[in-house]
Formats: structure tokens, C-alpha cells, sequence
């Protein structure tokens, strides 16, 4: 970074006018790009399941153009958008019985690339056979769940486990799937989940009238991998301890976005969302997740189109400039960055702790794959069912008399997270019911 002296002289716009550069490590997601690769370790979401329909559906993920179709027999396809045989698009093939054919010459293809049938050939000649035998149609494996699909684009004898969290299985809630599009790289997405600092402003008019307080933050790294940005509020008589999640590399969770204001204890309410950011390219990105709504989540009234929005950004997609400029959400926030930010003019300070926190790890992860080094999965995070911790918990705590409140802030959140990480040891069908007697006894 430049640090001339006339940068901090008054109306110094001349001496600041050069372009940044980004983080090429990070913000780079193509194959054979270090971040790229490291993406492709993991299973990622690429399609809402309602969105693929009886004919081909072209998406791009990870700068790959790809093609999803379901044949007639109900299997997913994830594979590469050109035949192999003269690259016409399978995005305007047909769906048969066992794949998807060619509209070009008629080149049939099942749900693992295998070339079924060669139209024009005889099937015992020795250039079909040869063909057969030597030439795959690029496929990667599927698995739809609970109305996601999602993809592993990763080496196929490195395929991790398929990770599968406790908010999947929380009780009486009703997981709603959404995807939101964003114009600018992933990493500024993913930034907002670990800075408490933005949700006091960007947020303080958009949910509720407590979102509007910074309260005192902490951030925590714990098993490589789980980044926790938390911020506890003073409301009234309580203390309002928010906690948001990251668990890499594009896992996120939160607090409720309506759920509480604040003023109502709550004991470990659970996230508004279960999120992932994934890359389109370099300059494009798409949430996917579920929205969460019952007693644990947001209120039911909010399971609509625009209620799933405004949970994921603060306000509705579909907005005039006027309406943008005058409450901005995280769309205008981040994609008003540009495409990729100027990282290299960046200045990050304290509240940045997070986001400084899970860069560098992911940096250190893509390195060491660089070497050889596996990164670690979030299926290595439990036998069984994975614990998460994006939550609310709202407890009574009188202001003190000698009026040092920071100080019993931050000691209600320690002892909030202490209870909560103490609740790893349980099953997973008893660690709620843990957490929340325990969290009733302070």
C-alpha cells in the first residue's frame, strides 16, 4: 500500500487515485487457480431443486459452465456444458431414460458421463468401441437435499463426506430454500458474516430497534476451520448475545433476523439461515440456503419470498436506485465495492478481527493443498451430526451500580459461549436441551 505523506494532507484525492489490486489467492476461483482448488475440496450447492425442471438447466459455478438435468428416471446429472464429440451445448439436449442426449448428433450420455450410444455408428464397430472405452463426458457427483442440489467439482477419490449439520434437524421448524445473486467476487459476501460491526449500521433500521447497537465484540477460531464473530447488546434490563458463524470454507450461520428485538429473554434461538456463498466466477456469486422459521427460528410470517430477501440482505431485491440509495442492504453494500474490491487499499482495525482471522486461514488452507495437504472437512468436526452455534440468546442482566457495563458484557457473553461450546460434548439430540437449562441458571 502507498503510504506517501500527501495522502493524509486535505483534499488528497490526487495522491489516492491509483487502482488497488485484489487478493488474487483468494478472490481467484477458476481450476488450477490455489482458492479455486480449495473450493473444490467441498461439497458446494448449486441449484435449488424446484429450478430444475424436465429440460437442461445451464448454471456456472466456480467459472465452470455446466449443465444439471434429471433424466426420466428421476437421476441428477451435473456435467460439463459441450460434447465431446464436436462441443455442441447439452444445455439443449434432451433428457431420456437414462441421461441426457445430444441435440447435435444424438450422442447419449448417462449421469456419470458414460457414453451410452453413438447414433450413425454400428455399435460393433472399432471406432465406436474405441470411443467408448477411451472418452468420458466431464460429469461431477449430485446429491439433492431438501430442496438444494448440491455438487463436489473436486478429484474423484478425494470426495469428503457429505457434511450434515444439526439445523437440519431441528424440530418443528420448516426450512424454506432460497437463492440470492450477487454482483461482485464471494469473499465480499462471506466478509459480512464475521463483522458485527456492519449489522449496527447497515442493518439498524431494517430489522430491529436493537440491531442498531454495537455492543461488544469477541471473535473466536476454533478447529481450523469455525470462525464465531459475536456482539452483545445492552436492551433495556438484558444483555443480548448474538452469535454468527462461519465454518469454511462458505458455511454461515446467524442469529434470527426478527425473531427478537431484545427486549424478551431468549434462550439460544437458532439462525435465521443456513447459508452458503458460493462463487459464479470471479465477479459474481450466489447465496444458497435455507430460510428457518418456527419457535427456534424466525417467525413463520416471514417464510415468503420477500421475508427470505430481507432476511438475507436486509431488504427486498426488486428496488428502484432512490429506494437503494435511501436504505441500502448488503447487495449495494458489497457489490458497491466493484466487481472485486481494491483489497490492497483496504484498512482493516479492530471490529475487522473476523474477517482478518478466516482470510488468513483460507490462505494457509490453499497454500498447504499447494504441498499436498488436504484441507480439513467439516464431516471431521463430529461423528455424527455436526454441532453449530449462529444463535440468540437474550438474558436479564441489571445495569451495575458503578456503571461499568462493558465489563458485565463481556462477562455475559463469556459465560454464554462457555455454555454453549460446553455443549459439544452432549448428543446431538440432548446439546439444545443442555444449553438452554444452563443458559436459564445464569
Amino acid at each position: 500500500m502507498r503510504q506517501d505523506r500527501d495522502n493524509f494532507q486535505a483534499f488528497c484525492g490526487y495522491h489516492q487515485n491509483w487502482k488497488g489490486d485484489y487478493d488474487h489467492e483468494l478472490a481467484e476461483t477458476d481450476a488450477g487457480t490455489p482458492c479455486g482448488e480449495y473450493l473444490r475440496r467441498y461439497w458446494q450447492p448449486v441449484s435449488i431443486t424446484k429450478d430444475l425442471g424436465e429440460r437442461p438447466k445451464l448454471i456456472k459455478i466456480l467459472g465452470e459452465e455446466l449443465v444439471l438435468f434429471r433424466d426420466k428416471s428421476g437421476q441428477i446429472g451435473l456435467v460439463h456444458k459441450n460434447c465431446p464429440h464436436r462441443r455442441a451445448s447439452l444445455e439443449f439436449g434432451k433428457c431420456e431414460t437414462r441421461g441426457i442426449r445430444c441435440c447435435y448428433h444424438g450422442w447419449l450420455f448417462d449421469v456419470e458421463g458414460t457414453i451410452l450410444e453413438i447414433p450413425g455408428e454400428p455399435e460393433d464397430s472399432e471406432p465406436a468401441i474405441r470411443v467408448k472405452q477411451s472418452r468420458r463426458l466431464g460429469a461431477y457427483p449430485v446429491k439433492e437435499f431438501r430442496g438444494l442440489i448440491f455438487a463436489y467439482l473436486g478429484p474423484p477419490r478425494e470426495q469428503p463426506r457429505f457434511p450434515v449439520y444439526d439445523a437440519y434437524e431441528l424440530p418443528d421448524m420448516v426450512r424454506s430454500p432460497y437463492a440470492a445473486a450477487f454482483q461482485c467476487n464471494w469473499i465480499q459476501v462471506l466478509d459480512a458474516i464475521v463483522d458485527p460491526v456492519h449489522t449496527a449500521f447497515l442493518h439498524q433500521n431494517q430489522f430491529t430497534e436493537g440491531f442498531g447497537i454495537c455492543g461488544e465484540m469477541q471473535f473466536y477460531e476454533r478447529d481450523k476451520i469455525r470462525f464465531l464473530g459475536t456482539a452483545t447488546r445492552r436492551v433495556g434490563e438484558n444483555a443480548w448475545v448474538r452469535v454468527n458463524e462461519l465454518i469454511l470454507p462458505n458455511f454461515t450461520q446467524s442469529g434470527a433476523a426478527f425473531a427478537t428485538d431484545g427486549t424478551k429473554t431468549r434462550f439460544f434461538g437458532r439462525s435465521a439461515f443456513t447459508r452458503w456463498v458460493v462463487p459464479v466466477d470471479d465477479e459474481n456469486c450466489i447465496a444458497f440456503a435455507w430460510g428457518n422459521f418456527g419457535a427456534r427460528g424466525d417467525p413463520i410470517e416471514w417464510n415468503t419470498k420477500e421475508g427470505m430477501e430481507k432476511i438475507e440482505q436486509g431488504e427486498i431485491i426488486d428496488r428502484t436506485y432512490d429506494e437503494r440509495q435511501q436504505s441500502p442492504g448488503d447487495a449495494e453494500a458489497v457489490e458497491g465495492m466493484g466487481l472485486i474490491s481494491e483489497h490492497e487499499k483496504e484498512y482493516l482495525v479492530t471490529g475487522d478481527r473476523g474477517v482478518t482471522l478466516y482470510r488468513r486461514r483460507i490462505r494457509r488452507l490453499c497454500r498447504n493443498l499447494t504441498k499436498g495437504i488436504s484441507p480439513p472437512q467439516p464431516a471431521d468436526l463430529a461423528d455424527g451430526t455436526i454441532p453449530t452455534y449462529g444463535s440468540d440468546t437474550v438474558i436479564r442482566a441489571p445495569l451495575s451500580d458503578n456503571g461499568e457495563d462493558s465489563a458485565l458484557l463481556r462477562r455475559v457473553n463469556d459465560q454464554v459461549m462457555e455454555v454453549i461450546f460446553l455443549g459439544d460434548g452432549k448428543q446431538s439430540s440432548k446439546r439444545d436441551e443442555y444449553i438452554i437449562e444452563a443458559l436459564k441458571k445464569l
